[in-house]
């Protein structure tokens, strides 16, 4: 029976020292003396906050927009109408636009989620590298599974990247992160990289896992392209969206980094520390909680909708939607300092190798209500907005407000205030 991630923390913890899990962020004891702050020891601080970005909705024919029997403009797939509605990922007007608000947020670059070679992703994709460009932003890229032998290709995909978005563009837009020393490289992370063989539903029945790389597989790939990319970049760091630390080390990856939003901020440390004891280094999110849209037609019995960060929220009453707006830049508050704690504890990996990334998910995933990029204010839904029930807070700007002024505060704290 595969193991929980409760029980995979549990054994990556039992061989550890009792006083270096005692001494971590929140458990009551002493830290050691205050390292330098974030802006003194990464030059290039802004680049390591990174917003995980969707180029893939579309107006004419719509794609995205009418998954689950949804009909656009006015009814579409998301809880929430985006500030700028219903709008296509290779308009002009709204990449310029989606660039101004990352920039002026004070992230310094966005981590696309990218779905093959002549994907429709792929196919906006010039156009936006030169929005970011000229808006002093950088690109890196999450690995989709964009097919089911997808890990087979990953060596190739990695170089194509490279070649196409960075070498041929004389890397201009292509995020290449420092680390505390000064050493730059590219990072890559994979989406369900590290799987089981088999699933088992909640009526107990077990089906094979269609996309399922075995874990040598993996590190093939990845010696493969550490061996072709270590004449041209000081470092290049790949990361598995996974919390199983064992399988993330036997298959080669150099970290973990958690996408999962049901992963709670206070469980951060741990994971970081479990990464620690197998030599990875840990990314966690900052986001604002979880609030998918359901599917209108099908029957799953095993679909359970939830919220985060509190379920029990009525979104049909103004003043409940504006407590889930408080709950939700809260979450954004905790989720980014429990980050930060946690790559910054001296005792633990990411410190030793001067390492820091924190991923904002999301941007623009607004399928799964984790998006930052401004909603519309709910006194400016149409009439036929408000009849579907869509959870608009008061003010759409809250989230990207909240995560905006906690990151000037680390990237120009007063007084050299904030570590």
């Amino acid at each position: 029976m595969p193991l929980t991630r409760r029980a995979l923390l549990a054994r990556s913890l039992a061989g550890l020292g009792a006083p270096l899990w005692r001494a971590l962020p929140g458990t009551g004891r002493t830290q050691p003396a205050t390292a330098p702050p974030l802006h003194e020891r990464f030059s290039d601080l802004r680049r390591h906050f990174v917003f995980e970005y969707y180029p893939w909705y579309g107006r004419d024919p719509w794609v995205h927009w009418n998954q689950w029997g949804r009909h656009p403009p006015a009814d579409i797939a998301s809880n929430y109408v985006p500030r700028l509605g219903a709008y296509d990922s290779r308009e002009l007007r709204v990449l310029e636009q989606h660039a101004r608000w990352i920039a002026e947020s004070g992230a310094g670059a966005v981590n696309l989620s990218w779905w093959g070679r002549d994907s429709y992703e792929e196919r906006a994709l010039s156009l936006f590298l030169d929005v970011l460009r000229d808006h002093d932003l950088k690109v890196a890229f999450h690995l989709e599974p964009y097919r089911n032998d997808r890990g087979r290709r990953f060596a190739d995909d990695v170089l194509y990247l490279l070649r196409e978005h960075g070498e041929r563009r004389g890397y201009d837009v292509l995020l290449l992160l420092r680390d505390a020393d000064g050493r730059a490289g590219p990072v890559f992370k994979g989406f369900r990289t590290i799987l089981p063989e088999t699933e088992t539903d909640c009526l107990g029945r077990v089906w094979p896992v269609p996309d399922y790389t075995p874990d040598d597989e993996w590190l093939r790939q990845l010696e493969s392209l550490r061996r072709a990319l270590r004449p041209e970049f000081e470092r290049v760091v790949f990361l598995a969206d996974t919390v199983n630390v064992v399988r993330a080390a036997w298959a080669g990856f150099d970290g973990i980094a958690i996408y999962d939003p049901f992963v709670p901020p206070e469980d951060y440390a741990g994971w970081a520390l479990a990464a620690t004891t197998m030599g990875l280094v840990s990314c966690f999110n900052a986001n604002p909680g979880f609030d998918a849209v359901a599917p209108r037609h099908g029957n799953d019995p095993c679909a359970r909708p939830r919220v985060l960060p509190d379920d029990s929220v009525d979104f049909s009453r103004p003043q409940e939607r504006e407590r889930a707006a408080s709950l939700a830049a809260r979450r954004l508050e905790e989720s980014l300092d429990a980050s930060l704690r946690a790559q910054t504890e001296p005792a633990l990996r990411n410190a030793a190798m001067g390492f820091l990334l924190v991923y904002l998910n999301s941007f623009n995933e607004w399928h799964e209500g984790t998006a930052i990029e401004p909603m519309q204010d709910a006194a400016l839904l149409s009439p036929a907005e408000r009849a579907l029930g869509y959870h608009n807070p008061e003010s759409g700007e809250r989230r990207l407000g909240t995560l905006s002024r906690r990151l000037q505060m680390l990237l120009h704290p007063p007084g050299h205030g904030i570590a």
